[in-house]
């Protein structure tokens, strides 16, 4: 049976700052979907990340349809008239554009979908990242997908043993889409030299060599890009495909123990450790750290079961404990080199501003053996 797994997320509304989205505000949005969307979609899942609200929904009209994307375009704005009643902050504030226009895509909301022939049974996981960018999701995909020292199945699976292909995205290229496709493990280096810069290279889908089944979808679009300004971080979604032909579900969980640094936190301009988080967990320290959720679900002709949270095990403790010390570490250094990004990700203008009043105050010295020459 061929169907259509949408995530599309926003933030539109928190609680004392960026910390999570009020229950008034969570319920306006499942209202919503619950009376518009019983004909439309098999079934829906919601969430909130941070102080992002995510819908996953399963429906049979294919990647991008309007109805589909008009409607979580709806709830969200439903949601917005009551944050702004509310008061909260940044109310509406992933809502780009004031009218819908067939798609999401380009309007503020992040958006992950991928259409598939669902299998007799279809595990796959759901992943939300708050105060961070689309460029978190590299790594994990990169060991999940390429590295045998993390996933073991790619020299154990005869399917997964012919690779996957990595279709990565330049998301510095605001006029369009520039794509490239790469195949592991032939191209794994090229792979990795470009992951490695997570600001402009980021995995937009994997797919597998073996049966050219799609195995993962990532939300790519940049804020600033569509808004011309700083708007707040990207926080991407995610899905993934699990077993089978794919990676095990522990496979593609286990690189998230790293809680490796990405662009996140304060004011969208630091470097910090992601932190895997339980399932509607809110932001804290530093208007972070980076947060990551992750729903597992099985689905059966496009109806989902409950969904397991797949970072509330005990083993997460630990990482939650060291992604907070890795935090600290972090912020002691202030301002200063690898704690900040670099100028050219800075997402506000005080620190270019300051540079362009003191670049009239520069001189340029003559070298003293060029002045005793002139006399």
């Amino acid at each position: 049976m061929k169907l259509t797994l949408s995530v599309i997320k926003a933030d539109i509304g928190s609680i004392g700052g960026h910390i999570q989205p009020s229950h008034e505000l969570f319920q306006s949005v499942r209202e919503h979907l619950a009376a518009h969307g019983r004909k439309l979609i098999v079934d829906s899942y919601l969430s909130y990340t941070g102080d992002d609200i995510a819908i996953l929904m399963t429906h049979s009209h294919g990647s991008g349809d309007p109805a589909v994307h008009r409607l979580a375009w709806d709830a969200f704005v439903a949601g917005t008239s009551v944050a702004k009643a509310q008061g909260l902050y940044g109310a509406g504030q992933d809502l780009l554009k004031d009218a819908f226009s067939g798609n999401v895509k380009g309007m503020g909301p992040a958006v992950a979908e991928m259409t598939i022939d669902e299998r007799p049974n279809e595990p796959f996981l759901f992943f939300a990242a708050d105060k961070t960018d689309p460029g978190a999701f590299n790594l994990p995909l990169y060991l999940a997908f390429a590295d045998p020292m993390n996933t073991p199945g790619l020299i154990l699976s005869p399917k997964m043993s012919k690779g996957f292909r990595f279709v990565i995205m330049d998301v510095s290229h605001a006029e369009a889409d520039r794509v490239i496709e790469l195949n592991a493990p032939e191209e794994s280096y090229d792979i990795a030299a470009l992951l490695r810069d997570a600001e402009r290279f980021v995995v937009e889908s994997v797919w597998s060599r073996a049966s050219g089944e799609q195995a993962a979808a990532v939300a790519t679009s940049r804020l600033h890009n569509i808004a011309g300004k700083y708007t707040g971080k990207d926080d991407p979604v995610m899905l993934v495909r699990t077993q089978m032909n794919f990676p095990a579900t522990g496979e593609v969980l286990a690189p998230y123990a790293t809680a490796h640094f990405v662009a996140g936190g304060m004011r969208g301009s630091h470097n910090m450790p992601l932190m895997p988080v339980c399932l509607n967990t809110g932001t804290s320290y530093f208007d972070g750290p980076p947060l990551v959720s992750c729903a597992g679900f099985a689905m059966h002709e496009g109806k989902l079961t409950e969904p397991v949270d797949c970072f509330a095990h005990p083993f997460w403790d630990s990482v939650r404990a060291r992604a907070a010390d890795k935090s600290m570490e972090m912020r002691r250094q202030g301002f200063f080199g690898a704690a900040m990004l670099p100028m050219s990700e800075l997402e506000y203008t005080g620190i270019t501003e300051k540079l362009a009043a003191l670049e009239g105050r520069f001189t340029t010295r003559a070298e003293a053996g060029v002045e005793r020459a002139a006399a």
